[in-house]
C-alpha cells in the first residue's frame, strides 16, 4: 500500500496502480480526490508520521514547487544549500540548522517526506519504495536525499525527465527520486522519442511523442498561443501545432488561445481537455475551485506508472 503526500488532485495514485490513501491540505483537491473516489485524509503532511499509516510499505509525492519553478521568484532556489544542510543533519539525527528569515514555509515541505522515510527507519518499519517527483531545480535536494538513503541502506537514483518520452502529450520537465530497499534501481526507460525545438530526437525506434490530437477529441487540427512569452519577450507567444505535444500544462492553461487554420478563435481547453493532457480521463470529476490549478499542480499520470513500474521493476 503506498502512502502519496502532497496528493493533489491524484495523479500520482492514477500511475500507482496499487492500494493508496492521500494526505491533501487543499480543500479543492480534496473535493476532486473524494469525487474520484480516492483514500483522502484532509490535514497537513507535518501533522502526521509514518507511525499513523503503519500499513504502508511505499512512500510517494511531490511536494509544493511553486518555490522552486522557474515561473515563479525562485526563493526554494535559492534556499538549496540551507534544505540539503537541513537535510543532512536529519539524517544524522542532529538538531536542524536555524530557518533564514523570511522563508517561504513551501520551500520546507520538500524535506517532509524525508522525515517520514527516517522516522520509519527509527521505528522498525522502512519503508521499501520511495518515489519523489519536482521541479528540475529541486534537484541538489533529491541528489542529497539519494546519499542519505543510500546510507539507510536503499538503492536510490534521481535525475531529471521529459515527460513527453513515457506517453505524457505534453513537454514536462521533472526531478524524481526512486528507491527501493529490496533491490537495485534505475530510472525508466524511454517509451517515446524526446521532443525539443520543434523536433524528435533519441531512439528512432521508439515512437513519436503523443500529439495533442491524438490526445483530445478534436477533429480539426489546431494551434496553441501559449500565455507565456519566449525568450522574455511578452510579445513573442510560442506556438504548437496539433500535432505536438503540449506546452507544459500550468494551472493558467485556460489562458492559452485556440486558433483554426486560418487563425479563427477556436474554444480554449476545458477542464477536461487539460485533465487529459495530464493523462486524467475525459470524465475525471473535477470538484472545487481552481480546477486548472490542481491540474497544473498534479503529476502527469502516464510519468507517475513509468516511476511505479521502475521502483517495482516490473
Amino acid at each position: 500500500m503506498t502512502l502519496h503526500l502532497f496528493a493533489g488532485p491524484g495523479g500520482m495514485e492514477a500511475g500507482d496502480g496499487s492500494a493508496s490513501i492521500g494526505i491533501e491540505y487543499d480543500d479543492d483537491a480534496v473535493a476532486t480526490r473524494r469525487a474520484a473516489g480516492l483514500a483522502t485524509v484532509h490535514g497537513d503532511v507535518t501533522d502526521y508520521g509514518p507511525a499513523d499509516f503503519s500499513e504502508d510499505d511505499t512512500l510517494a509525492g511531490g511536494p509544493p514547487c511553486q518555490t522552486f519553478t522557474v515561473a515563479g521568484r525562485g526563493a526554494g532556489r535559492l534556499l538549496l544549500a540551507h534544505l540539503q544542510q537541513k537535510a543532512k543533519a536529519m539524517a544524522a539525527r542532529q538538531a536542524l540548522p536555524p530557518t533564514p528569515p523570511g522563508t517561504d514555509a513551501r520551500s520546507l515541505l520538500v524535506l517532509e517526506p524525508l522525515r517520514y522515510v527516517l522516522a520509519a527507519a527509527d521505528a522498525g518499519r522502512p519503508y521499501r519504495a520511495v518515489v519523489l517527483e519536482q521541479v528540475p531545480g529541486a534537484l541538489p535536494v533529491w541528489q542529497t536525499y539519494a546519499e542519505i538513503l543510500r546510507a539507510e541502506g536503499y538503492a536510490a537514483v534521481c535525475g531529471v525527465l521529459n515527460a513527453e518520452q513515457y506517453g505524457v502529450p505534453q513537454t514536462r520537465r521533472r526531478a524524481v527520486l526512486l528507491a527501493r530497499r529490496d533491490g537495485a534501481v534505475a530510472l525508466p526507460t524511454p517509451t517515446h522519442q524526446k521532443w525539443s525545438r520543434g523536433r524528435v530526437s533519441g531512439d528512432e525506434g521508439l515512437p513519436a511523442p503523443v500529439s495533442m490530437g491524438e490526445a483530445l477529441d478534436r477533429p480539426e487540427p489546431f494551434t496553441v498561443v501559449s500565455n507565456y512569452g519566449t525568450g522574455g519577450d511578452p510579445q513573442n507567444r510560442g506556438q504548437r501545432a496539433s500535432t505536438e505535444p503540449a506546452f507544459t500544462v500550468t494551472g493558467k492553461i485556460n489562458r492559452n488561445r485556440v486558433v483554426g487554420p486560418a487563425g479563427e478563435e477556436l474554444p480554449r481547453f476545458t477542464e477536461s481537455e487539460a485533465g487529459r493532457l495530464q493523462g486524467f480521463p475525459a470524465d475525471y470529476p473535477w470538484s472545487g475551485r481552481g480546477v486548472p490549478q490542481q491540474i497544473g499542480n498534479a503529476c502527469p499520470t502516464q510519468l507517475a506508472a513509468a516511476l511505479f513500474r521502475a521502483v517495482r521493476c516490473e
